[in-house]
């Protein structure tokens, strides 16, 4: 199926998945991050593997595998949406019972696995929001597991530190509408201490990919 689409952000965000085409017509503002290894042409530029851009009016090329999340721009009031979004989401602490995660404004959408992609939408309220530094992923104890995230609304920072400690921070991207952050695990799938840490309220993608051969953890 060249296009499927995801029901996980409705009725907020429609995300749909693009798989081997040639080429890809974009009207309104989307925003598309490159799932392959081989790059997506968009005019005399590209996007390399999980690299996302926001796009309008142009046509991707070569679309081997990618997620494209759509009507993320066409809200006036942020804010109100954001409030509805908490009346509708669960609370991350609820859904997946780790410390790191009480108190906090941090709530996400149902996840779905699609093939060795997992994907899952967050939106995080409270500013700061101190997620907590974090190396393991405890929902997700696969072997060689790796995950990027998509900045979808608002403004934030993905940081990485040498230890669990903010005062060893080591590198900080920032996160605006359409940024996916650098990935940050090595060969192994091993992650530095990082968290994303809020600027303002934000809404962003989160993707796990598995070695190929894993299977994907229960829901």
């Amino acid at each position: 199926m060249p296009i499927e689409t995801l029901d996980i952000a409705e009725p907020f965000f429609t995300i749909r998945l693009i798989t081997d085409e040639r080429s890809y017509r974009v009207d309104d503002k989307v925003i598309l991050l490159n799932l392959s290894e081989n790059p997506v042409r968009i005019r005399k530029q590209s996007l390399g593997a999980l690299q996302s851009a926001v796009l309008a009016d142009t046509v991707a090329k070569d679309v081997t595998h990618a997620a494209v999340i759509e009507r993320f721009a066409d809200y006036d009031d942020e804010d109100a949406l954001m409030a509805r979004v908490r009346d509708t989401w669960p609370s991350a602490f609820d859904v997946r019972r780790e410390e790191r995660l009480r108190g906090i404004g941090h709530y996400m959408s149902p996840k779905t696995w699609v093939g060795q992609f997992g994907f899952t939408l967050y939106h995080s309220s409270t500013v700061p929001l101190n997620v907590g530094l974090h190396q393991e992923h405890a929902f997700c104890p696969v072997p060689g597991f790796r995950e990027v995230h998509t900045q979808i609304m608002g403004f934030g920072k993905m940081q990485q530190c040498r230890e669990k400690d903010l005062a060893t921070l080591y590198l900080e991207e920032l996160m605006a509408p359409g940024t996916t952050h650098r990935p940050m695990y090595d060969d192994e799938g091993n992650f530095p201490w990082h968290q994303f840490e809020t600027i303002t309220p934000s809404i962003f993608m989160a993707v796990e990919m598995l070695p190929e051969g894993a299977t994907p953890p229960e829901l």
